[in-house]
């Protein structure tokens, strides 16, 4: 035995063995750590934004929307599949649907929500605080309680609004040259939309400058329908002239068969209306608005805050007119008027 050297114990032969084995096992948990980080890196660099659409329609009914939706979206940079997940759900024309269908798209964890009419805003607003909604084709986002502003939204909500209530006089005025005999309008309207109030205002404004008496009828449901064109006709009001409402649209080709089965010369809210035979239209450009929309979308997306994003009104506006149902009714449009339209169907 070496002079100095005591003997070694079991203890201290172990020990180095487990500190060995200590270091071998936090060495392992680290790499362990920095692989999950890299994966986790990976994962969230491969991440793609996820834009939720909740349409109020049915894909027939607005194809022509959403293909301007797309497109602008692909102006921006922003290729379905590639580098953006589109999540779309549809109502079919069936309001009691949206909530569900809102509800879905947060349970998805989309990024932003586009909502395409009031109701679906409206179902999108109540499925979620956090998650910001880019409104399009919504009547009055500030009256329907969307918005605190336009200016300032406040909230999760921007996006644009479909009317500018001056709209309400011109159109009546078109109307009016087209049927310049009318002195009876009817305005049919629904309820449940709260800027109707202000719309009716400014059609008043323009009936009494016009000389025109203006008859309103409320809408509650399509059920309503047959009812109203008889009452119209046993009144014998001269034309007619509907405010925008997405219940209207779902039911829009019943509503056009009436009109011409009663020889009731109408005004609608867009282009696509008069497309379906529907006489006249003046409005706000809707794929203008899809286009828009989009552009919204781009800016959710890299970080602006829907509630520091004013709510902008529509800039674009068409005149549409339908030459062969002006010649079934016996009217005749005036040139002038021709002159002015965005688009005219032989």
């Amino acid at each position: 035995m070496n002079a100095g050297v005591g003997p070694t114990t079991a203890g201290e032969t172990v020990r180095p063995r487990i500190a060995r084995a200590l270091s071998a096992t936090a060495g392992a948990v680290l790499v362990l750590l920095l692989l999950f980080a890299l994966i986790a890196n990976a994962q969230q660099a491969g991440k793609i934004p996820r834009i939720g659409v909740l349409w109020g329609y049915s894909p027939s009914d607005v194809a022509r929307f959403g293909k301007a939706f797309r497109q602008s979206l692909a102006d921006l940079g922003y290729v379905e599949g590639r580098n953006i997940a589109l999540h779309e759900r549809w109502s079919e024309g069936k309001s009691d649907r949206l909530p569900s269908l809102a509800a879905e798209l947060v349970r998805l964890n989309v990024d932003v929500i586009v909502a395409a009419s009031t109701p679906a805003a409206r179902a999108a607003q109540e499925a979620t605080k956090t998650i910001p909604i880019v409104l399009t084709l919504v009547t009055d986002p500030v009256g329907d309680g969307f918005a605190a502003s336009l200016a300032r939204p406040g909230g999760n909500v921007t996006g644009l609004s479909m009317m500018h209530p001056e709209l309400s006089g011109k159109r009546l005025a078109l109307l009016k040259d087209v049927v310049p005999k009318a002195s009876r309008v009817a305005v049919v309207r629904s309820p449940s939309t709260p800027l109707y109030a202000r719309l009716l205002r400014e059609t008043e404004v323009a009936a009494r400058a016009l000389g025109v008496q203006l008859q309103v009828v409320e809408v509650r449901g399509s059920a309503e329908f047959d009812n109203v064109f008889a009452t119209l006709t046993r009144d014998h009001a001269e034309a007619l002239l509907w405010l925008p409402d997405s219940m209207f649209r779902n039911h829009l080709r019943r509503i056009l068969d009436l009109a011409a089965k009663n020889r009731l010369p109408a005004l609608y809210w867009s282009r696509d209306s008069v497309e379906a035979g529907g006489l006249m239209s003046y409005g706000a450009n809707i794929p203008d608005m899809y286009r828009q929309a989009a552009i919204f979308v781009d800016k959710v997306l890299k970080g602006a805050k829907p509630a520091e994003l004013p709510i902008e009104q529509p800039s674009k506006f068409e005149l549409a007119i339908n030459l062969k149902t002006a010649k079934a009714l016996g009217l005749t449009v005036p040139p002038s008027l021709l002159v002015q339209a965005d688009k005219v169907i032989d």
